[in-house]
């Protein structure tokens, strides 16, 4: 009844427009022939109405219809509607002419007539609109002083609850919508005009003096949304999107509220939708332990587990001011939940012991650890301590409690290690490996390239560059990361641990790399920025451990689709247990005198794939030719 209400709500002003019009090609023709004719002594009859009126009529009406002329609103009337006007009226002469020549030979129709015909109607159609055009302006000027003139981009369901929000607020007044789909050209939404195509937005944001832009297509995929940004860029204007309806259902974004475009949006590849049934059959009622919840991965994590059905979620973190947000946030957002916290490093044995007893856990995700390329070269200690030992230190006291299932979140900087970083995770992930016991505790490792939005991610650094001006600084133009959202890195995670293999190895398909050069060029122009005149790129070289380019899984690592299409699983290479423990007694020692050297020769010899960028591998025999393999459903990649 709404749809059928407003469908005729737009077609009375449109028929109220076309009775016009007709009515000027009534008194152009009529009143042209009476002052021809008039000034004759004996003047033919010219009846107000006669079969070759009704030619007349009916020949310029379908003109004006074929040409397109009631697209166009009378209230954003310009000279683009001038000449379409002209071209319906020349057009129009022309139907005319052929319609009374086959009538009557037109008999009786004068040829000054046809001269003036076209422009004179031009000056009848034309200046109503122009006139009508000035008065709405007008009247909106006195009367609608400090209103944002918006100018909205998709007229779907989103745009039309955009309009009544900014009804309610009051001083946004929407001026029009722009569709692609034509079957909704010249209808009106919640009263509001549908205008044209999203690729005209630049010239009629300018012919309807809008000052902002709206997008209101949360449903778009990363193309359309690039296609959208870039012609809203071209407009010169602000632009502000709808949130999509997964960012308010996870908290990201309240409903109403208008949002920048992140770069998340423009990524060239469909978020992960993750399995929630088997997610919530594995997570439900379960008491679970996350290190390292103060952080981006951490915090995000315990929010999904909240989510999805966990009865009680341990906190153990270092950092107290992290932790204290991190609770915080929770115990606002889900004050029924069980929810116990525990200040201290996951490296102590007393702190994981205690931890352990307190929670009971089921699940321990392991998410805390050292992650800054650049630093951890020359911090090889805290390196080797956080994310060697201490991953060592809670798989150990997991296994000996039992727990059903210890998650090690790891990183594509982990295959084919070229720093500090990577050779630590790998580490890390053949301790699991050595430890792994098939009766009581699955060993999982979760790896996923880069984390958008990140505590130290590039990102951020980017954001806070642009902000003061630039320059942005990128290590090289042809580096490329694997990217992902922080909430797409905890469902990987969550759906990994649901799977069941033990000591599996799963990574995301991430699809392409991203050049970090375009990632920086695309937050410039989504900071309302122009590249080289308001911020510049400089490109500094890649610092110490950095690669061009990043690998998901080792050559040696044979993988296989999952139950999820998107989420692949390695079978881990073979470790032998007695060395791996052998070395990690070794590197205690050397961390508990600060050996750096020792420990390197020690992480060397763990790690033989581990080839410091810049040097050779420590490894005798040369590196095999890398090896082409296909992913599931999608063309084969080297790794």
């Amino acid at each position: 009844m709404t749809a059928w209400r407003d469908r005729w709500a737009g077609t009375l002003p449109r028929l109220a427009v076309v009775l016009h019009d007709l009515a000027m090609v009534w008194l152009v023709w009529q009143g042209l022939h009476w002052l021809r004719f008039g000034v004759m002594e004996n003047p033919p009859p010219m009846p107000w109405w006669s079969t070759e009126v009704l030619l007349v009529l009916a020949a310029q009406g379908l003109v004006f219809w074929r040409v397109g002329l009631y697209r166009g609103l009378w209230r954003f009337a310009s000279v683009p509607d001038l000449w379409n006007i002209f071209k319906a009226c020349a057009l129009g002469l022309v139907a005319i002419v052929l319609a009374l020549f086959l009538y009557n030979r037109m008999d009786l129709v004068s040829r000054t007539v046809i001269v003036l015909y076209p422009l004179v109607l031009m000056g009848m159609l034309g200046a109503p609109r122009l006139l009508y055009r000035a008065w709405k302006d007008s009247g909106m000027e006195r009367g609608g002083e400090g209103a944002t003139r918006i100018l909205i981009l998709g007229a779907g369901h989103s745009g039309e609850a955009l309009v009544r929000d900014l009804r309610r607020l009051g001083h946004y007044h929407p001026v029009g919508f722009l569709d692609d789909a034509s079957r909704l050209r010249g209808t009106k939404v919640q009263g509001v005009p549908v205008l044209g195509k999203v690729e005209d937005v630049a010239e009629i944001a300018r012919e309807t003096a809008a000052r902002l832009l709206v997008i209101a297509m949360p449903g778009a995929d990363a193309a359309a949304m690039r296609r959208v940004v870039g012609a809203c860029e071209h407009s010169g204007l602000p632009f502000r999107m709808v949130p999509r309806l997964r960012d308010v259902l996870d908290g990201r974004s309240q409903p109403g509220e208008l949002k920048e475009v992140a770069i998340e949006d423009l990524l060239g590849r469909q978020p992960v939708l993750p399995d929630w049934k088997s997610i919530r059959s594995w997570l439900g009622a379960r008491s679970v332990l996350v290190t390292g919840a103060g952080g981006s991965i951490g915090s995000e994590l315990c929010r999904q587990c909240a989510r999805h059905g966990a009865r009680r979620i341990t906190l153990v973190e270092v950092n107290e001011l992290a932790l204290i947000r991190a609770e915080a946030a929770l115990r606002r957002d889900f004050p029924d939940l069980e929810f116990a916290s525990v200040l201290g490093d996951c490296g102590d044995p007393a702190v994981v012991a205690h931890a352990l007893a307190l929670a009971e856990p089921e699940a321990v995700f392991h998410a805390a650890a050292y992650k800054q390329v650049p630093l951890l070269e020359g911090q090889l200690r805290e390196a080797v301590r956080n994310n060697v030992l201490a991953t060592e230190t809670l798989a150990r006291a997991c296994r000996e409690a039992r727990v059903g299932t210890f998650v090690l979140i790891s990183t594509d900087k982990a295959v084919d290690p070229g720093n500090i970083l990577g050779a630590t995770k790998r580490m890390a992930e053949m301790v699991c490996q050595a430890l792994a016991d098939q009766r009581h505790t699955r060993f999982v490792t979760v790896r996923f390239g880069n984390v958008l939005d990140s505590a130290g991610s590039v990102v951020p650094l980017f954001r806070e560059q642009i902000r003061r001006g630039g320059p942005v600084t990128v290590t090289d133009p042809e580096v490329t990361r694997y990217f992902m959202t922080i909430p797409e890195a905890c469902q990987l995670i969550l759906q990994a641990a649901a799977i069941g293999s033990h000591e599996a190895i799963y990574t995301l398909d991430m699809g392409e790399p991203v050049p970090i050069r375009l990632l920086a060029e695309q937050m410039i122009r989504l900071a309302g920025k122009q590249l080289g005149r308001d911020v510049s790129i400089v490109y500094t070289g890649l610092r110490p451990g950095e690669k061009l380019h990043e690998t998901l899984f080792h050559a040696d690592e044979h993988y296989r689709a999952t139950s999820h299409p998107k989420i692949l699983q390695a079978e881990p290479r073979g470790v032998a247990s007695a060395e791996i423990h052998q070395a990690v007694a070794q590197m205690r020692e050397a961390v508990g005198c600060y050996d750096v050297e020792r420990l390197r020769l020690q992480l060397a010899g763990a790690v033989p794939e581990f080839a410091p960028v810049g040097q050779p591998a420590r490894t005798a025999p040369p590196a095999p030719p890398p090896t082409v393999v296909a992913f599931p459903s999608r063309t084969a990649r080297n790794v």
